[in-house]
């Protein structure tokens, strides 16, 4: 199967459901083409942004991360989930599960009243414990009407984040979305300006929910239902 024929099935779940997808066509920041996906398909080393092709078929031992964005009945939700295809090596496998447990952490201490940089440390521990790495360069955000609200939500503690804490209240709806990398954290942009690579060539891994922080907890809005 293609990256692209997951971009047609994408954008016929969403005609159907009668939303808007959020990704395609979003401008690129410094003028470049829009990009052309309903959903952002990500192979391997590809961290974010990777571009849906009728070229890129899938193969044996692929990681692939599939994040898609809808707007419908006027707010926003955001999402993303890495699948092993095939028989995928040990190091890669053990990259998915951790990522997924990333997120888990952080779901599990989202309530009223928590410091995000609380949250944060947990994840960030938890990858770098099981030897794997925190992308600094992308990280979560609010989201509501606008698919990219305040705040931004980080995977890892910063300076800037301990300095300028996220206190999480009832009725906010972040999208956190942990990027865990096998090797460094480095990353860097290709050439078509979109998709996102690990600088070491070593596999990523990415899942994201949607949350709604309420009385005594959160609620996971694009959980399946």
């Amino acid at each position: 199967m293609t990256t692209g024929h997951l971009d047609k099935v994408a954008l016929d779940m969403t005609a159907q459901a009668g939303a808007e997808a959020l990704f395609k066509g979003v401008p690129h920041p410094k003028g470049r083409k829009p990009f052309p996906g309903a959903i952002c398909a990500s192979i391997n080393d590809e961290v974010v942004h990777g571009i849906p092709s009728e070229t890129a078929a899938l193969k044996d031992g692929d990681l692939l991360s599939v994040d898609f964005g809808v707007r419908l009945n006027g707010y926003c939700g955001d999402a993303a989930v890495t699948v092993p295809i095939g028989n995928v090596a040990e190091v890669n496998r053990r990259l998915m599960d951790v990522t997924r447990e990333v997120l888990d952490i952080a779901i599990s201490m989202a309530r009223p009243g928590v410091k995000w940089s609380q949250v944060a440390a947990r994840m960030q521990k938890h990858a770098e414990s099981a030897g794997f790495s925190v992308v600094r360069d992308f990280v979560g955000h609010g989201i509501g009407t606008r698919m990219h609200e305040d705040p931004k939500v980080p995977n890892f503690v910063s300076r800037d984040l301990l300095e300028d804490d996220i206190l999480l209240t009832e009725g906010m709806v972040i999208a956190v979305e942990p990027m865990i990398n096998a090797g460094g954290y480095g990353v860097r942009t290709l050439g078509n300006g979109w998709t996102v690579v690990t600088k070491d060539g070593r596999f990523s891994a990415h899942f994201e929910h949607t949350i709604a922080i309420v009385k005594g907890g959160c609620e996971v809005l694009t959980r399946p239902r």
